[in-house]
């Protein structure tokens, strides 16, 4: 075969999907996976102790001051992933997963070092939320990208849900830590030692990390030929090192790739909304519906535990932990039935079924039936559901899109979908109001059941049947066309 010049032709990721399952890739998703805990932490962490902040014992922030600060962590989220999505694309995987967990670190770390005094706290308090922010956002595209490069097709579809819904591991985590921390230690140091139990975890996982190859898909891509080889190669003889014999590969599973420039936002709006329309409409209806629902339920349901059932505060985080069990076990549950059942059922599957068992749940909510017992088994059940297709929403946007760009892809349908995420608290605040009326809430109910449904119907007209198939093969790399292909526009299927 004759290359293209500047060609490269590659079996790259045919070696990669003919791995079977190693202890390296145990370790793999383990350093990497860390990111969702982290984030699940920092921001159970930071909600347990925001009332607390307002005490003379801890900061003293007026309560408006410090309700603003997980707007700020999620402001820097957004900003995060776009910067560093796009420095993923550009200078690797491996080294933006090494500065976006240590971006975290740092800025986790000086939130507990605030002083308790003077007219710059509130603004070093804010500026070391969005800092670390922004390390947990800038993780989530670098880290989607190389577990999705690095997974054998067979497992991708369950390994990248599984890893997505470990959010809810550490929020448990935080929950339990909070709890202790409040329990044996004095409120004034409280609160700080919990704003480090992340950065004492992240410094572990970044040795652990430091051990982990480039992608060498992203390496081929970017004409690395030798760096890719040795990465694959050291891979390989991890795989091997446990005893298992690796087949060769056909030859004519190689593909012809051009090593491409930097492609900017710009050029990337062109080519999602260009290229991949209805790939573009799947992934904003899938991350906006599932952030929308799970914003207006994870950030309210304190409020309705509350104002309708007479909760008290204290006595809130043992309801959270019921409500993270049943996030956390679907993923862990459903994730291998998006590999073999296949990604259209699933997504469709999950979404519509977690919908309509929220408008089951709203009616009985407005009858009176729940107690807080039964109406927190219920949103456990719901999101069992729920969490597994919120997983898929993320695997869906980082599977479907070209290499050169999937972390970019990855980034902008994060920010679109926090965007909209944050309007969901405010409206279900309002709704929620002095818990007199629990007809205002259960219309709310109604929204977001009907808002699950639609994101169902969208992935069951678009969803891509990527269950088992190369990257490559799901979203053809940009340089491996004909540049008369590239001009004439649509890729998709």
């Amino acid at each position: 075969m004759t290359l293209a010049p500047g060609g490269v032709r590659s079996l790259i990721p045919a070696r990669i999907d003919r791995l079977p399952w190693s202890p390296f890739h145990t370790r793999m998703v383990i350093a990497l996976g860390v990111a969702w805990i982290l984030d699940g932490l920092e921001i159970t962490v930071a909600s347990s102790i925001t009332d607390l902040l307002t005490t003379p014992d801890t900061l003293g922030l007026s309560s408006a001051a410090a309700g603003a600060i997980a707007s700020v962590y999620l402001a820097g989220e957004v900003v995060g992933a776009l910067f560093f999505g796009r420095l993923s694309d550009k200078l690797g995987r491996r080294n933006l997963f090494m500065i976006t967990l240590a971006v975290y670190m740092v800025g986790s770390g000086l939130t507990a070092l605030t002083l308790g005094a003077g007219p710059g706290r509130l603004a070093f308090l804010y500026l070391t939320r969005f800092v670390a922010g922004m390390g947990i956002g800038g993780e989530y595209a670098a880290i989607n990208s190389a577990i999705d490069e690095l997974v054998p097709a067979r497992y991708r579809g369950r390994v990248d849900i599984a890893v997505n819904g470990t959010y809810w591991a550490g929020s448990v985590i935080g929950t339990l830590g909070t709890l202790l921390l409040l329990d044996v230690v004095e409120v004034g140091i409280a609160w700080r030692i919990g704003f480090l139990i992340g950065p004492v975890l992240g410094l572990v996982i970044l040795v652990v990390r430091r051990h982990l190859p480039e992608s060498p898909r992203w390496q081929i891509m970017n004409g690395r030929e030798r760096e890719a080889e040795e990465s694959i190669s050291f891979i390989e003889h991890e795989v091997e090192s446990g005893g298992r014999t690796l087949p060769s590969v056909d030859d004519s599973k190689a593909i012809e790739l051009r090593p491409t420039t930097d492609i900017g936002y710009f050029r990337l709006l062109r080519v999602l909304f260009r290229e991949y329309p209805t790939r573009s409409v799947l992934g904003a209806s899938l991350m906006i519906t599932q952030s929308f629902l799970y914003n207006a339920i994870f950030f309210t349901y304190t409020l309705v535990l509350g104002k309708f059932f007479g909760v008290p505060s204290e006595s809130t985080p043992i309801y959270l932990i019921a409500f993270a069990v049943g996030n956390l076990v679907g993923p862990l549950a459903l994730g291998h039935l998006f590999d073999t059942v296949g990604r259209k059922k699933m997504i469709s599957g999950t979404y519509v079924l977690s919908g309509l068992l929220l408008l089951v749940s709203a009616w009985l909510f407005e009858a009176g039936v729940f107690t807080a017992v039964t109406q927190t088994i219920a949103w456990a059940v719901i999101f069992f559901f729920a969490s597994a297709g919120a997983s898929s929403a993320y695997l869906t946007v980082s599977e479907m899109f070209p290499l050169e760009v999937r972390a970019k892809a990855i980034a902008v349908f994060f920010a679109i979908a926090q965007c909209f995420g944050a309007l969901g608290p405010v409206i279900y605040g309002a709704l929620i109001g002095d818990g007199s009326e629990p007809t205002r809430l259960f219309w709310g109910y109604v929204l977001g059941a009907a808002v699950m449904v639609v994101g169902g119907i969208v992935a069951w007209f678009f969803a891509v049947d990527a269950e088992g198939r190369s990257l490559e093969d799901v979203a053809s790399p940009l340089s491996a066309r004909p540049a008369h292909v590239r001009a004439q526009g649509s890729a998709e299927p």
